[in-house]
């Protein structure tokens, strides 16, 4: 009996090692321009004191995935979470060359940002079985009930990955979070401005609560 005790508790710490010592991937998704970059930098700027990346008003400014290693973000009552934040590009369903010369690009450079914005979608959903947890970023100024964010949720569900919902750009007046929350009552809807910092407290609390 004292054997079985005794073996009992050496796996209990080496489980615990193990579980340690994994990197919790963190992926930021959603559909192109909702925010996830701006995201991204805030909570570099919050806990590292850097940017992630670039943002820009043209959709698939990211078209590649970002990796920022060993963020670590602690709670009001002094727990940490560390975690690797994986930034990925905008998720469309339906990526036309011509939009971007409508935003100003010759055809040559918005044939190549096409390209290159293809790619990155298949590699964002690539990506989704290396996740953890997701943050999905959503422009809460927006119609939610749209066939990307759908899709989205949907690979989501099948791969049973713990999700938080993030209500982008409240500090726009057309923001609406109810909206947000009733398409997907499933989820937690935490309402944010990641442009101004607004309300990244209760977004911490969210992972924290998500995760641990």
């Amino acid at each position: 009996m004292v054997v079985n005790l005794i073996k009992k508790f050496i796996n209990k710490v080496l489980r615990n090692i193990f579980k340690n010592k994994k990197k919790v991937k963190l992926g930021l998704y959603g559909p192109p321009n909702g925010g996830k970059t701006t995201l991204a930098n805030r909570i570099c700027q919050d806990w590292l004191g850097e940017d992630m990346g670039s943002v820009s008003n043209v959709a698939h400014e990211t078209r590649e995935i970002q990796i920022k290693e060993q963020v670590t973000i602690k709670s009001k009552d002094g727990k940490e979470l560390s975690f690797n934040l994986v930034d990925t590009p905008g998720i469309a369903t339906k990526i036309d060359y011509e939009d971007f010369i409508k935003a100003g690009m010759k055809e040559k450079e918005a044939k190549t940002r096409a390209k290159e914005a293809t790619k990155g979608v298949i590699d964002s959903i690539k990506w989704l079985d290396d996740m953890d947890t997701v943050v999905i970023v959503l422009d809460s100024t927006k119609d939610p009930y749209s066939q990307v964010n759908i899709t989205i949720i949907g690979n989501l569900q099948a791969r049973d990955i713990p999700v938080l919902i993030i209500a982008n750009k409240i500090d726009l007046k057309k923001s609406k979070i109810k909206k947000v929350q009733a398409a997907f009552p499933q989820y937690e809807v935490i309402g944010i401005s990641g442009k101004y910092g607004k309300n990244m407290d209760k977004f911490y609390e969210g992972l924290f609560a998500l995760i641990n």
